[in-house]
């Protein structure tokens, strides 16, 4: 497999924590923002956009590494980078909805409630800190650093693919209260 970018760990770093800290700050600040603007269709689209999203990232994630075990490197990347593109667009729609539509509370009561919760709050907690793990990641596949790779995606696919499976339960268990 050829290398698509050169070596510079010390720009690469400032660019990937730079990027992680300006989307961690863009996503807090607007999640506190919300425009009155009547669009003419529900805003919540975008919510249901985003599972879809969410769930074809979880796909393309379990393909990557079936493809990457099977020693399939063209294919895993081509696979990886496009989950890395849609989550992209999923920022997008997610940064769209919660400025359109603000928050909704969960109604749900009981188990069902703790349940829940739980799993937001460790989808959001996840989803936070996982950016940075997913470019450094990316980067050291770029560059040709295959051992670091490997070892850095140890860490980082189970986590992204917590955060792209748990995205469409969240949705699935608050849409009811859009």
């Amino acid at each position: 497999m050829s290398f698509v970018i050169q070596k510079n760990d010390g720009l690469a770093k400032g660019l990937i924590w730079a990027v992680s800290f300006v989307v961690f700050a863009v996503v807090v600040i607007l999640g506190r923002v919300k425009l009155e603007v009547d669009l003419g269709f529900d805003v919540h689209v975008f919510a249901a956009i985003n599972a879809v999203i969410n769930s074809v990232v979880a796909f393309l994630l379990v393909l990557g590494l079936i493809s990457a075990k099977k020693g399939q490197y063209e294919r895993h990347r081509r696979t990886m980078m496009a989950a890395i593109l849609l989550s992209l667009v999923f920022l997008v729609f997610y940064i769209a909805h919660h400025l359109l539509a603000g928050d909704t509370r969960f109604g749900g009561e009981d188990a069902i409630r703790y349940i829940y919760y739980f799993i937001l709050i460790t989808h959001i907690i996840l989803a936070a800190i996982i950016l940075p793990f997913i470019l450094f990641t990316a980067y050291r596949a770029l560059i040709g650093e295959n051992v670091a790779h490997r070892k850095l995606a140890k860490i980082t696919w189970p986590i992204w693919f917590y955060v792209a499976v748990t995205g469409p339960v969240v949705y699935l268990l608050i849409s009811p209260y859009y």
